[in-house]
């Protein structure tokens, strides 16, 4: 078994299917999110926040989640160290620009760009609601909640450092689209989906979920800076 990890195509697998994991949640955490601009009052999203706090399921999830970031993250880490080993020398003859996209061979610069915005993301939101538990609770339906909208959107709104923090924010959400449309069609051509044929149409389809998610969660700044 660790023989296999340490192979190329072991490391390859492993990073592919943590990615296809965190691609998923990524998609569930957009739709979350989403709330905040579907209700000024922040009862929907109060509500969604409070579910995925309190649902067992959730409660399950969240270390397993926290375990694929943290082995895609050491993966790409460890894989990039590998291949710098393997070519310690960049030669001129192949052209690279013409050979991949600029997204594939800065995958890397893109990840790590990712887990700062993922650093500043936990610290603002996971550890004041998950750790901290600094939020006023408010009633919604006759329950009582923490006001996780209340957090969420002050960040965006404050006088102060709203304006650059929405801005830190769409940068790294440009920039997880980035990375995620070199990463949506090579994870599944690592799991077998390779011809020319499937290549194409996982291009196009990593494309449009890249530009989702992207598009997404840059429009939750924007629409604070507009609306508040």
């Amino acid at each position: 078994m660790s023989t296999f990890i340490k192979s190329s195509i072991g490391r390859k697998l492993i990073m592919s299917l943590s990615g296809i994991f965190l691609m998923l949640f990524l998609l569930v955490h957009l739709l979350l999110n989403s709330f905040l601009m579907f209700d000024s009052s922040g009862d929907l999203f109060n509500m969604g926040a409070h579910f995925m706090g309190t649902n067992p399921m959730m409660k399950v999830m969240e270390p397993i989640l926290g375990l694929g970031f943290l082995v895609h993250i050491l993966w790409s880490v460890w894989i990039t160290i590998e291949n710098q080993k393997a070519n310690p020398v960049k030669y001129a003859v192949v052209d690279q620009k013409n050979a991949s996209s600029w997204a594939s061979r800065n995958m890397f610069v893109l990840g790590s760009v990712v887990f700062i915005f993922l650093a500043m993301h936990m610290m603002h939101f996971w550890y004041e609601i998950k750790i901290a538990h600094s939020l006023a609770e408010v009633e919604v339906d006759g329950v009582m909640m923490e006001n996780a909208y209340a957090l969420v959107s002050g960040l965006f709104t404050d006088a102060t450092l709203g304006l650059v923090y929405s801005g830190l924010y769409i940068l790294g959400a440009i920039a997880l689209g980035l990375h995620l449309h070199h990463a949506f069609w090579s994870a599944l051509q690592t799991l077998g989906w390779s011809n020319i044929e499937w290549r194409k149409r996982l291009s196009v389809v990593g494309d449009i979920y890249a530009v989702i998610i992207a598009g997404g969660f840059s429009l939750i700044p924007i629409y604070f800076l507009i609306f508040s």
